[in-house]
């Protein structure tokens, strides 16, 4: 007998097709197993278990026998960095450096570990410790880069621990930083901390704030000192060193004018006059935003002018930086002065009201000068501005020849604000280096017409008599 295969439908033909469907179903069923040696990893690839007491037992062994002498001190931190992980256990190494050991939440020194009576809250409290003392912060963190950040964290957080220290830690904490902030080893940020509620509230702050100004002030001038404020916006929050009752610019000044920090008391009034003059400038933009009157406008400035004993120079300066604020300017040159001209026909009178003397007219023209350097499209429209603003005599004062003229260079509009003195004095000696040569050529033709008309104008009553 003959077994015959039969061909099935869709699969190859003969047995072959069934077999190889057997096949690729026994292959699915496979799985991969591994095989080989497993590994251990490696010790240096096993994260090790946070232990900062250990940490802290090996640096306080290290100060105990460095004893006093910071200069080996400064050589042990410098040597055990190579050993010890300073980028984990920061925070602990600078606590044990300044507290004598790890500080627990609100200052106090944790009392289950080994502390050293070598650190800077054990120091003498003077100037010159404290300058060793920020020496070997100086030292450690040039050598160590990555320890900046954390350090200044640690002082942040020292600060707000202020309640927790005795009056003489403080006293050498303030000097420290100030030492430490003059030689530029910390931001002025860490101020920041200083305005916790709790240590305003009980006068730790002002006080701890006259230490640290008076070691900062030195060995670095107001000026310097004012600049690191300024750089990282702290120059207008020192007010808030007092509680909310205190905070007025009268007590600050007194306050820090009895601790002898004049020079400082004088700086904070004087920011404080610089905000209120910036919080009266954008009142103005939005005043002229809304549309409303000159005479309204002029009224409350006046009002503001005196309450905040604002001298007429500085606010003709203000309020040319408000009219000139209030509008989107062209960006083409060839079109922008005649928006510009447009412009200050219109708050003209507002710059008027506030030019009653040569000074301020002189400020004015030298903000006009300033304006037009520091924004390019307005370079060729200065001397527009100028003859625009002109102040000129009363026709019945000029000759026929004088009144032609003045028609060439008004535009039939007179502003009225700007004197023929206070222009030549800006032509001859007073202008600004900014742009100098540029302004002083456009302006050479106009002051010409000036010169010869009053020459004119000098032979004519010559004649007369």
């Amino acid at each position: 007998m003959v077994l015959r295969a039969h061909k099935l439908p869709g699969v190859g033909s003969g047995w072959s097709g069934v077999s190889g469907v057997s096949f690729m179903s026994n292959q699915r069923q496979q799985k991969p197993t591994l095989t080989g040696q497993r590994f251990k990893p490696r010790k240096r690839d096993e994260k090790e278990r946070f232990d900062p007491s250990q940490f802290q037992e090996s640096i306080v062994q290290g100060l105990d026998q460095s004893g006093s002498d910071l200069e080996a001190v400064a050589k042990f931190l410098d040597t055990s960095g190579a050993k010890l992980d300073y980028r984990r256990y920061a925070e602990t190494l600078f606590d044990i450096l300044v507290a004598g050991g790890m500080l627990a939440p609100g200052g106090t020194l944790s009392e289950d570990m080994t502390c050293t009576d070598f650190c800077v809250f054990k120091a003498q409290e003077d100037m010159e410790t404290m300058q060793a003392y920020a020496q070997v912060f100086n030292k450690l963190i040039r050598r160590y880069k990555y320890l900046e950040k954390g350090f200044e964290e640690e002082i942040k957080k020292l600060l707000l621990f202020l309640k927790g220290f005795t009056e003489a830690e403080r006293n050498k904490l303030a000097m420290l930083t100030g030492i430490l902030l003059a030689n530029g080893n910390l931001s002025a940020s860490i101020l920041s901390s200083l305005f916790n509620e709790n240590l305003v509230k009980e006068g730790v702050s002002a006080c701890f704030a006259v230490k640290l100004f008076k070691s900062w002030l030195s060995d670095k001038d107001i000026n310097s000192v004012a600049g690191s404020l300024r750089k990282v916006g702290m120059d207008n929050r020192l007010l808030e060193l007092f509680p909310a009752n205190k905070r007025s610019s009268e007590h600050f000044t007194k306050y820090f004018d009895d601790a002898g920090l004049k020079e400082l008391s004088d700086f904070a009034k004087n920011q404080q006059s610089i905000g209120a003059r910036k919080e009266l400038q954008k009142e103005i933009e939005d005043q002229m935003s809304q549309g409303d009157s000159l005479k309204d406008i002029i009224a409350y400035t006046r009002e503001e002018m005196k309450k905040s004993n604002i001298s007429e120079q500085t606010m003709v300066g203000l309020i040319w930086s408000s009219v000139m604020s209030s509008v989107e300017w062209n960006k083409k040159e060839e079109l922008v002065a005649e928006q510009a001209i447009k412009h200050l026909k219109q708050y003209s009178p507002l710059l008027k009201a506030f030019t009653s003397q040569g000074y301020s007219e002189l400020t004015l023209l030298l903000k006009i000068q300033e304006y037009c350097y520091d924004n390019i499209h307005f370079m060729k429209a200065f001397q527009k501005i100028v003859v625009l603003l002109y102040k000129a005599p009363g026709t019945h004062l000029c000759s026929w020849h004088q009144v032609k003229k003045m028609f060439f260079f008004f535009f039939i509009f007179q502003a009225d604000v700007l004197s023929e003195e206070a222009i030549l004095k800006w032509y001859n000696d007073a202008h600004s280096s900014k742009g100098k040569s540029v302004f002083v050529d456009q302006m050479k033709t106009f002051v010409e017409w000036l010169k010869n008309a009053e020459e004119e104008s000098e032979s004519e009553e010559e004649e007369t008599d």
